[in-house]
């Protein structure tokens, strides 16, 4: 029998196809759960390393073992009239079909049901009016974190703003009382000297948080400010002078000022960063992998394990750096 007619009988193909489209649909329901839970970003990305980490040894598995009514066996120890795989098959086939109904299912939700209004376009004669109005008509509890502006001296510190403006994104979508716009939507007005009323019509929020960092060497200025998308009025401002080892109390004061300002309530959620290393060096390793990764270059994604690694070596504990370098590599 041929290599390809045994991959066939052993059902190989079959837990193949189960697998990608169960994975698939991990994915989706994962998107959505982690978001509620308000968990990091990172964490889907986890789960797709996970699941792409699996599938080989899901394949070595159904070709060396058979489920049978007396459990799994190792296909060798089972003479071939006695296999089952045929009605395994069909089993299977049932099973995929099943997951293809729900794939299609989740597609078309996602395709015809949209999310969020969209915004009326506005006239000519009324261009003025709608645009200090349209974010006025968002949910009152939304806002998007606009990519901070790096101000520093050396330009490479751009990782850092950047990498800031995430964290505070990640932390403030652990609200579940408050929608937050995610970071491809946010960052794509980085280095654009737009009006803010314009950024929130269009990314249909009532509320903007944005800053600019300072870092030399050790040291870091941080200068936020919380701005109603309305008519581009001042919320909250602050400048904080710190060191890299005050960096999380900084995102959690940050996040709580927007807490107040907007007038929303914890209900139980602990609003603090979720993952903070031991030493504060392995944070500002695993910042600058996570630029690299976002650049996704190949030159990048090598500078970006890289970065991880050291991160990882700094502190063994610190999870960003391990999910960093599962998707560097994936």
């Amino acid at each position: 029998m041929s290599v390809f007619a045994e991959l066939k009988r052993r059902n190989v193909f079959r837990v193949a196809a189960l697998y990608l489209v169960a994975a698939w649909i991990l994915l989706q329901v994962g998107d959505l759960l982690f978001g509620l839970l308000g968990l990091p970003a990172w964490s889907n990305k986890l789960l797709f390393a996970g699941l792409v980490l699996g599938f080989v040894p899901a394949l070595i598995f159904s070709w060396v073992y058979e489920l049978t009514p007396e459990g799994l066996k190792r296909e060798h120890e089972i003479e071939r009239n006695a296999s089952i795989t045929a009605e395994t098959a069909r089993k299977l086939d049932l099973i995929v079909v099943g997951l293809l109904v729900v794939a299609i299912v989740v597609v078309a939700v996602e395709r015809f049901i949209p999310r969020t209004a969209p915004i009326p376009a506005a006239t000519d004669a009324a261009s003025g009016a709608s645009s200090a109005e349209a974010p006025a008509q968002a949910a009152a509890k939304s806002i998007a974190v606009l990519p901070f502006v790096n101000m520093s001296s050396d330009a490479g510190n751009e990782y850092f703003s950047d990498g800031l403006s995430e964290e505070l994104l990640n932390l403030l979508a652990k609200l579940p009382e408050l929608r937050v716009i995610g970071r491809t939507s946010s960052f794509q007005f980085k280095g654009r000297n737009e009006d803010l009323r314009v950024i929130g019509e269009k990314l249909n929020v009532a509320h903007i948080l944005e800053g600019s960092v300072r870092k030399s060497g050790e040291k870091v200025r941080i200068t936020a400010q919380l701005i109603k998308a309305a008519d581009g009025s001042h919320l909250w401002s602050e400048t904080y002078d710190r060191t890299l080892d005050d960096i999380f109390v900084v995102q959690d004061d940050i996040a709580g000022e927007v807490v107040k300002a907007l007038k929303l309530t914890l209900l139980g959620t602990a609003l603090t960063t979720r993952s903070k290393p031991q030493d504060s060096e392995a944070y500002n390793l695993a910042l600058q992998g996570r630029f690299f990764v976002e650049r996704r270059g190949q030159k990048d994604l090598e500078r970006a394990v890289e970065y991880f690694r050291q991160a990882r070596e700094r502190d063994p504990s610190y999870a960003p750096a391990w999910a960093g370098l599962s998707e560097a590599y994936a």
